[in-house]
């Protein structure tokens, strides 16, 4: 075996790793039945956006697309119960993986606050599922050959050794991801005109600030416009 399956072993009898891939499991279950049974039923994600807002506009032409949305929400859904079934995790995560990585870059492309710190979270909460299930995932993998190593069964008695670094590892990427959503853009379209123009309230760039804002809420201009206008005016 490689350096890294015999720590992929020692992982897998550890019982925090295996509850922290129970939780993640139910966690990323529990969010996509919620957004998938609303486009089920033919709802507008995020209903309250106003559809001047660069995600709104973005969820009201998807509500449109008719029976493209209703597909959207039934793999949702469909993912999330092969994540809660044990034999299908993996197929569930492999499912998973595309529509929460879509999510994620539509939130930073749009600076959606929305879900700016939850959709990275998940990213990563879906990859530690795929890490989880290695020994099973490895086999659609490139390799050209394979080492003589088994599928792993539940272990009848973990090892209860808490894993100190990782968990302070997830802690500090949750905290960076968190001072990322708050602090890494320099101007953000917010949710409405007021929560837009209080971030610029008492500062020097207040006029060219509230312009911004009302590029966004009031004309309903592109995200990318806005931008010009703010980063020239």
């Amino acid at each position: 075996m490689t350096t890294f399956e015999l720590f992929y072993l020692q992982i897998k009898q550890n019982r925090w790793y295996w509850l922290f891939s129970i939780f993640c499991r139910f966690v990323l279950a529990f969010a996509f039945i919620a957004a998938g049974m609303v486009k089920i039923v033919g709802e507008r994600f995020a209903s309250g956006l106003s559809i001047l807002h660069p995600m709104g506009a973005y969820l009201e032409a998807l509500h449109h697309t008719g029976y493209y949305y209703t597909f959207i929400g039934i793999c949702q859904v469909v993912a999330a119960i092969l994540l809660l079934i044990p034999r299908t995790v993996l197929l569930g995560a492999l499912l998973y993986f595309p529509i929460i990585l879509n999510i994620c870059l539509l939130s930073f492309a749009v600076r959606f606050e929305g879900s700016l710190i939850t959709a990275p979270l998940m990213v990563l909460a879906n990859l530690y599922l795929l890490a989880w299930n290695y020994d099973r995932l490895r086999y659609i993998l490139p390799y050209k050959k394979f080492t003589e190593f088994p599928v792993i069964e539940a272990s009848r008695k973990y090892n209860s050794k808490f894993p100190m670094l990782f968990f302070i590892g997830v802690t500090t990427v949750v905290a960076l991801i968190i001072v990322f959503a708050r602090f890494g853009f320099e101007v953000m379209p917010r949710n409405s005109m007021q929560d837009c123009k209080k971030q610029f309230e008492n500062t020097k760039m207040e006029g060219k600030g509230y312009e911004f804002c009302e590029c966004i809420h009031i004309d309903g201009a592109s995200l990318q416009q806005c931008l010009r206008n703010f980063q020239t005016g």
